[in-house]
């Protein structure tokens, strides 16, 4: 339990201090045979810092409880 208690504090902490992720995937624009064009597309996920928080304390209660 204690485990379980310190990832999910080190998760919560990471999404609270990086709200935003960002990736790239490739797009096919033109496809002429050997001649190909493509482009990449950016994506950002965002969350809010509170979901962060709130991993933040379950995290904290379930090492408090663990304890006991």
């Amino acid at each position: 339990m204690k485990n379980a208690g310190l990832v999910i504090l080190a998760i919560g902490i990471l999404l609270t201090i990086y709200s935003t992720f960002t990736f790239f995937t490739r797009e096919k624009v033109v496809d002429l045979g050997k001649v190909e064009i493509t482009k990449q597309k950016e994506h950002t996920v965002n969350w809010s810092p509170y979901v962060g928080i709130a991993l933040i304390a379950t995290g904290g209660l379930i090492l408090w409880k663990g304890k006991k």
